[in-house]
């Protein structure tokens, strides 16, 4: 009997590009994210186009084409970046300082039982406590000026980013915890090297909502604010031409508010969930 020589075959290293030469080009390009939002968005325009020419009134609801249109003279004429520029300059003013307070309240939180009483009885407290009612005592007390718009701003991201945060703490688990304590990291260490890698997808969430509340809430108490000092950002903008019965320009407006969300949704906070949490297999 013959005893065949045994050997050995080297393959080639598998690569993604060979996987895709296998998938049909329409497939691969629908795979791609921005691709689908794109496709959703173009459908959106297309529905609004439809139904403001069934409609057939342009003081009511202007076409998609009316609104860009409004849209683009805005931008060339430099009035409605002017606005977004202060609407951002406040809105990142007011961000800031809320999550520095939020994360302030958290680490004490969970250095001290008299600190989670406090965190437990201040967002039981205020975080009902919708912050565009507060807009009336902040004008009482800081004037007609940003400091009104930058108080409501801090009190809309503080509770939600501070709960979504201390939950995230609490879900650390056991074992990280006590590595941490072996390595000797105690008090803002332990916090900074521990609890918030580990807490980072409900962290990113609670910055998410933060923003999200305080986008909306800026625009809301500019309509107030504007109406009342003459001047303002986007809301502002909106405000006074829905006064001038300038529909298309309201829409426009409001067009502003939506893709300045869509930006920072998709460009800042998915490139760090991509470059973090789902680097890290933390996340899908």
């Amino acid at each position: 009997m013959n005893i065949r020589q045994e050997y050995e075959i080297t393959l080639e290293p598998f690569t993604q590009e060979d996987l895709a030469r296998d998938i049909p080009l329409a497939q691969r390009i629908w795979q791609v994210s921005w691709v689908r939002k794109t496709v959703i968005l173009i459908l959106l325009a297309v529905l609004w186009e439809v139904a403001a020419r069934i409609q057939n009134n342009d003081l009511l609801l202007p076409s998609f084409l009316q609104t860009a249109a409004a849209f683009y003279e805005g931008i060339l004429s430099g009035e409605l970046i002017n606005k977004v520029w202060i609407s951002l300059t406040v809105l990142i003013q007011g961000y800031v300082i809320g999550i520095v307070l939020a994360f302030a309240l958290t680490t004490l939180a969970v250095s001290t039982q008299l600190g989670r009483d406090l965190l437990g009885t201040l967002t039981a407290m205020f975080n009902p406590l919708p912050a565009i009612a507060l807009l009336p005592l902040a004008l009482l007390w800081f004037g007609l000026g940003q400091n009104s718009l930058i108080f409501v701003l801090v009190h809309s991201v503080l509770w939600a980013l501070a709960l979504n945060t201390y939950a995230g703490f609490l879900g650390v688990s056991e074992t990280q915890r006590m590595a941490g304590r072996n390595y000797g990291l105690k008090g803002l260490r332990f916090v900074w090297h521990i609890l918030i890698p580990a807490a980072l997808p409900s962290i990113l969430a609670g910055l998410k909502i933060g923003w999200a509340f305080a986008w909306r809430t800026l625009i809301a108490a500019e309509l107030v604010f504007g109406a009342s000092s003459g001047k303002g950002g986007l809301g502002w903008y909106i405000f006074q031409n829905r006064n001038e019965l300038y529909t298309d320009k309201v829409f426009a407006g409001l067009a502003a508010v939506i893709l300045i969300g869509l930006l920072v949704e998709n460009l800042l906070f998915a490139n760090i969930e991509r470059l973090t949490v789902k680097r890290w297999g933390m996340q899908r």
